[in-house]
């Protein structure tokens, strides 16, 4: 490992001593003769010790999503819940990030990781991290089931149920399920059964008459298309899993026979296959091709119970081409536990969180008048989700858009949307008016190209220009741009968010957005879009907003690198920064050096994080926190102290290699004071929180806060609390004026 002690500090960043401009930070850093990546100490932190893994650490951000399952602090649905996501997580890991390291391993490439690990050993690793956290999981879920009990909230196995509630079930069976299942034999004559993705199955053992052979079936439990996996007994709340009443009418699929055995197996698909563009004409036709390869795509995981035999085992392994070391899972309770999800919204008071409701954004409380008239009498607002309305601002602006005569057209980068939020209705209905309508549609948006493919269809049939951005690059970005007669001239209102243009999400996740009139992002945004539908951007020069891939990486490293500039002249350095994921070496070693040289970094990180904190000569100045509470934390948010003149930045980007360098996405500073200081407001409370965050150690582990008090809330939901206040003006100017104190000192 790198021997720290012996760096010296004045090594650390060769920057300007000047104080930077906006003419130094548009150097290119590599020509920067002030800033020499490639001396000694930069070799020094190109050592893999200094980096955590991203898989491992994304698995520990699993852990602590656990942990909220587990906790008796939270309302017992809401736990049930959390594990149905914790389930969920790990089924898109297997299918997205292990797929991905096997296609690695299969190709044989051995290249190592930034953290010094072959793909091999990553899957290793993996599954040993995967079976010691589900581990946790297995013996807590009965627990927690146990505890439903109290309120008549049972998932009862089928053989625990008296003979009148069986056949209910059995007839039940025969009314609703049974034409859906197909049995499926395998033999000699008969080949083994394509097994598809996210699939609960039965294997069926037969057994032999005189002078036969055992048989094998496969049955799959039909869940999904209007079939729930948990049915329901009579007008109770007691439920029984679908694969259960399925194995215990097995006489109804194999009449005659004499003694049947079954055990289930749950498979994962890789989805992380993907293929190469040729053009934007073969886009959708590739994209349509990549989801049926996904269905059939080589299996990453097997689930299997306890008791399964292991001459049944070895079949099935040797069957589906998998690594019984580290392909192979076994859980007692129950499969494909996603499936809760299903139980979580059963109507009983006490076992959810208290009803939130966002409230609608306090300058926006006037709807009588309309949206841009609002909006350029504030120039620019601040929008909090989920803890105020969606609705009631970002879809208001779109479909007062829609319906204003003196709006000649709406622009619009799309990622995922749902249909109840009404977006691609109110783009169709904006272009039936008469409006110019562009939007650019990203259609391998993980996990939802097939519902993007048919809005792009919808909005072509209604004469939207529908584009699929640049070749070669995602377009993660969420910007909306309305350009409107007003006056004497053309004026542009804009929308830039954090978050997709999803209302399902936007109540359950924390995100920001800024609507704005402002000119000189007017300007920039006009040229984004220009650069999405034409994929042209060699003299495209952003002057306000920072654009990846084209200089958002470069932009973000220079402040880093500034903060360490000014500390060399005698100013505080301060870099705060909220993101999902901090993977991209490049800024984990521009943040390492920005600690060595004083500067203080408090990164508030959801779940990735390769930096590994509090390592003394190295980022004893660096602290990260992990928040994970009632809703998923999802905004992005960059502060720079900047020698007094603050910067604050909001937008689509992770610190993730993929984002910076693979994605077109957008950051916009916030330059009105105002909102600057709501800002301050967040980052405060976030970083002072001790009920809902994880204080990450140098090795990778977190650690939960303890509150002082007993009666701490969490940062969660202080922010309701403050989206209440912001409708008293008042109290809500004495809150800012308190932070504002604060800021100073």
């Amino acid at each position: 490992m790198t021997n720290l002690s012996k760096i010296n500090i004045n090594q650390v960043v060769k920057l300007n001593t000047l104080e930077s401009s906006k003419e130094s930070e548009k150097i290119p850093l590599a020509l920067n003769p002030d800033i020499d990546l490639e001396n000694d100490l930069a070799k020094d932190l190109d050592e893999p010790e200094l980096y955590l893994n991203r898989e491992l650490t994304w698995l520990e951000f699993n852990r602590r999503v656990l942990h909220e399952a587990t906790d008796e602090a939270n309302p017992l649905l809401e736990r049930l819940k959390f594990f149905a996501i914790f389930a969920s997580n790990i089924d898109e890991f297997f299918m997205k990030r292990v797929g991905g390291l096997k296609l690695l391993l299969a190709a044989n490439i051995t290249e190592l990781t930034v953290d010094g690990r072959t793909p091999e050993q990553q899957l290793q690793e993996c599954a040993e991290r995967v079976n010691a956290i589900e581990h946790i999981r297995d013996q807590s879920l009965p627990t927690l089931l146990k505890e439903l009990e109290t309120y008549d909230i049972r998932i009862l196995d089928y053989d625990a149920l008296d003979q009148k509630q069986q056949d209910f079930l059995r007839l039940h069976y025969l009314e609703n399920i049974f034409p859906l299942v197909t049995p499926q034999i395998f033999d000699p004559a008969h080949p083994f059964p394509f097994i598809s993705n996210l699939s609960l199955n039965i294997l069926v053992t037969l057994q032999p008459g005189i002078g036969e052979e055992t048989a094998l079936a496969r049955v799959k439990a039909p869940v999904g298309a209007g079939v729930s996996r948990f049915v329901r007994i009579g007008d109770t709340h007691h439920f029984v899993p679908l694969e259960q009443i399925i194995a215990q009418n097995l006489d109804l699929l194999f009449p005659g026979e004499k003694q049947i055995d079954y055990d289930y197996f749950f498979v994962t698909r890789n989805a992380g296959a993907e293929r190469q563009e040729s053009g934007t004409n073969d886009l959708l036709s590739m994209i349509e091709l990549e989801l049926r390869d996904r269905r059939i795509a080589p299996i990453v995981r097997l689930v299997v119970n306890p008791g399964m035999e292991q001459e049944k085992k070895r079949m099935i392994v040797d069957q589906l081409g998998l690594d019984a070391n580290t392909d192979v899972f076994e859980t007692p309770n129950l499969m494909a536990q996603r499936d809760l999800f299903e139980l979580i919204n059963l109507p009983i008071a006490g076992l959810h969180y208290p009803p939130h409701h966002p409230t609608n954004h306090h300058r926006l409380q006037d709807t009588q008048r309309n949206i841009f008239y609002l909006l350029r009498e504030a120039g620019s607002m601040l929008l909090q989700h989920p803890y105020e309305s969606f609705t009631s601002s970002v879809v208001r602006f779109l479909e007062e858009a829609a319906n204003d005569d003196k709006v000649r057209a709406v622009k619009m980068s799309l990622y995922r949307t749902d249909k109840e939020t009404r977006v691609v209705d109110l783009l169709v209905q904006a272009a039936k008016n008469g409006k110019q309508v562009a939007v650019v549609v990203e259609i391998k948006a993980k996990f939802d190209e097939a519902a993007n493919i048919k809005w792009a269809e919808s909005m072509e049939q209604a004469g939207i220009h529908v584009t699929y951005g640049v070749i070669g690059l995602k377009t993660h970005c969420k910007v909306l741009m309305v350009v409107r007669q007003d006056y004497s001239k053309l004026r542009r209102y804009v929308h830039i968010g954090t978050g997709n243009y999803h209302g399902g999400t936007a109540t359950q996740y924390t995100d920001l957005g800024l609507l704005t009139c402002d000119e000189e992002i007017g300007h920039d945004v006009t040229e984004l879009f220009n650069y999405l539908t034409t994929g042209h951007s060699r003299k495209r020069n952003f002057q306000h907003i920072l654009v990846a891939p084209k200089q958002m990486k470069k932009e973000l490293m220079d402040r880093i690198y500034r903060e360490a500039a000014n500390m060399k002249n005698g100013h505080k350095g301060l870099i705060q920064i909220k993101s999902n994921a901090l993977e991209d070496k490049d800024i984990v070693k521009a943040l390492y050096q920005a600690s060595m040289a004083g500067v203080k970094i408090d990164l508030i990180i959801r779940d990735t994080c390769r930096l590994r904190p509090g390592v003394a000569g190295l980022s004893d100045n660096i602290s990260v926190i992990s928040i994970v509470g009632r809703f998923l934390e999802h905004s992005r948010i960059f502060y720079f102290f900047n020698a007094g003149k603050e910067e604050y930045l909001v937008g689509s980007a992770d610190l993730m290699k993929r984002n910076l360098e693979s994605r077109v996405e957008v950051i916009t500073p916030i330059d009105k004071e105002s909102l600057k200081i709501e800002l301050r407001l967040i980052f405060n409370t976030l970083l002072d929180d001790a009920m809902d965050s994880w204080e990450m150690q140098s090795d990778g582990g977190y650690i939960k806060r303890k509150p002082k008090s007993a009666d701490a809330i969490g940062c969660q939901v202080k922010q309701m609390e403050f989206a209440q206040t912001r409708l008293k003006t008042k109290r809500y100017k004495k809150l800012l004026r308190t932070v504002s104190a604060r800021k100073r000192n």
